[in-house]
């Protein structure tokens, strides 16, 4: 077995809630014991979000703060990913967290539609939140909801303006935005292997193209991310107990393809990561 795939849990999000399904995490306590429990089941990558009481989303860097000394206390060589996504703050509020260095950050290159609004990201935010990101020595995940931004990102990181070793993430299933589609998914692929070939991929599905989305990246040889984020569902009929149930899932599929999860360890190496979170 060789080419270890990463499994990134995306525990929270901005948008579940308990409501739709009790295991989301919304407290930093309940997304600390979540996160551990993914950790266990082969999470390598913690993106994290954070909550008000209310359950509404947050960008306060305290929150983040304590978010990421308690992953770090209890999955002390776990990748801390914070997310700087449009839904929890406004302009360079987003990215008001990257100061406190964790090891990545989501980025969003373009804009695109959501099922209810529009997802801004102007070019001199996404400059703004790149260039915190290189200040700081974040490297981040680029999340794609669109063909142009991969070639974005792609022209970015030759460009200079982009942190460590370019990591793009296609999302799809966003309603309004890429739906899953096989077609488009192994374009994708292609187009990264051509025009970055020594970039590094995941793919994230959303709601119930999860675990189709999951197959396709770890049958193709890139890496993917699970979570009640992205989904509360096992099944049209059955909630997720867990966001380690997810997890355990994926890392089903990697048996499935002969690839070993990647540890911690592995997953650093791979994404040019200091070796360990300070």
């Amino acid at each position: 077995m060789t080419n270890p795939c990463i499994l990134c849990v995306a525990i929270t999000g901005s948008v579940p809630t308990k409501a739709a399904n009790p295991a989301v995490p919304v407290t930093i306590s309940e997304q600390i014991e979540s996160t551990h429990a993914a950790y266990e089941a082969g999470a390598s990558i913690c993106h994290a979000h954070v909550r008000n009481a209310d359950e509404t989303p947050s960008s306060n860097p305290e929150k983040f703060a304590a978010l990421k000394e308690g992953v770090q206390k209890h999955c002390p060589d776990m990748i801390i990913q914070f997310s700087t996504g449009g839904r929890s703050g406004a302009g360079q509020e987003r990215g008001g967290m990257l100061k406190l260095r964790p090891d990545m950050a989501s980025l969003s290159v373009g804009s695109n539609n959501f099922p209810t609004r529009v997802y801004e990201n102007p070019p001199d935010l996404v400059s703004w939140l790149a260039g915190e990101m290189r200040a700081n020595e974040v490297v981040p995940e680029i999340e794609a909801f669109d063909l142009s931004h991969i070639l974005q990102a792609i022209q970015m990181h030759k460009a200079g303006a982009l942190y460590g070793r370019l990591y793009v993430q296609f999302v799809m299933g966003v309603k309004n935005a890429m739906p899953a589609d096989k077609e488009v998914f192994d374009f994708y692929v292609q187009t990264m292997k051509s025009r970055a070939p020594d970039a590094a991929w995941c793919a994230a599905g959303i709601g119930a193209a999860q675990i189709e989305v999951n197959e396709w990246a770890i049958a193709a040889g890139g890496h993917t991310r699970a979570g009640l984020e992205d989904n509360v569902r096992l099944d049209r009929t059955t909630l997720a107990p867990s966001n380690a149930a997810l997890i355990q899932r994926a890392a089903q599929l990697c048996e499935k393809y002969e690839r070993p999860v990647a540890s911690c360890a592995d997953a650093r190496s791979i994404l040019g990561l200091r070796p360990t979170t300070d």
